[in-house]
């Protein structure tokens, strides 16, 4: 049985990540674009930080689970990864940023990689959500 909270969770992160995924898939020229471009557009990439690390921080202070299973573990790592993310978008400067998520992770190269990762996740969430019952 999973928390009511964990199945939430688990369902709105699994679900984004499906319908994202197949965007990104579908189109890849223009996502590889957005996200090349973010780093270079400093008003909007302080936006998108402070979302990402109020996000992080909304899913830790309401889920920071490290027991009940790999769904609950799985949940817990996704919003510690917003939130660290986050706080590196925030303190770290474009050429770093370019340097760390563009270049040494090499985004357009391993895109495809990157986006099978992301729907593998979002179908593992949506799965295990609809597999579990909340109490």
């Amino acid at each position: 049985m999973m928390s009511r909270p964990t199945a939430f969770l688990g369902r709105l992160i699994g679900l984004y990540c499906v319908f994202i995924s197949l965007a990104m898939l579908t189109h890849k020229k223009a996502t590889v674009q957005t996200v090349t471009g973010l780093v270079h557009d400093a008003p909007l990439l302080f936006i998108v930080s402070v979302i990402l690390v109020l996000a992080g921080l909304a899913m830790i202070l309401s889920h920071n689970v490290w027991s009940g299973g790999a769904l609950a573990l799985v949940v817990t790592l996704v919003g510690w990864i917003m939130l660290i993310k986050g706080l590196l978008f925030l303190f770290l400067s474009a050429e770093g940023i370019s340097a760390v998520f563009i270049a040494g992770l090499r985004y357009e190269r391993l895109f495809y990689l990157y986006a099978a990762i992301s729907l593998a996740l979002g179908i593992y969430l949506v799965f295990m959500t609809r597999q579990q019952r909340s109490p």
